[in-house]
């Protein structure tokens, strides 16, 4: 145990510290794991600004946070282009119909 007054009061204000550091770890990689399980754009921004705020408070390097947040943005854009290729299918077959059917108007126009 400190003796000293100050020395009393540095472990009291670096408890009350850890406590602060230890919610702010905990929020963070529960939001990364959240969001690296379902990477939706609400969630990884939240991931993100969590993650700047523990960089901002030196809980986490900034070659750390630059990773992960590097590894959430390819999660999400992977997503994203799974998605646009599953649309861009059904779009096309249906263009694909659209035309038959023109062309058997025209020829039933014609006759």
């Amino acid at each position: 145990m400190p003796l000293l007054q100050n020395a009393k009061k540095a472990l009291r204000s670096s408890k009350r510290k850890e406590k602060i550091n230890q919610t702010l770890k905990s929020k963070t990689r529960t939001l990364v794991k959240k969001a690296k399980l379902e990477p939706t754009a609400e969630r990884i921004s939240a991931a993100f600004s969590t993650i700047d705020k523990s960089v901002k408070k030196n809980l986490m390097h900034q070659n750390k946070a630059a990773r992960v947040k590097s590894s959430l943005s390819k999660l999400f854009k992977e997503d994203k282009t799974e998605r646009k290729t599953v649309t861009k299918k059904t779009a096309s077959t249906k263009a694909t119909v659209k035309k038959k059917t023109a062309k058997t108007k025209t020829a039933t126009n014609k006759k």
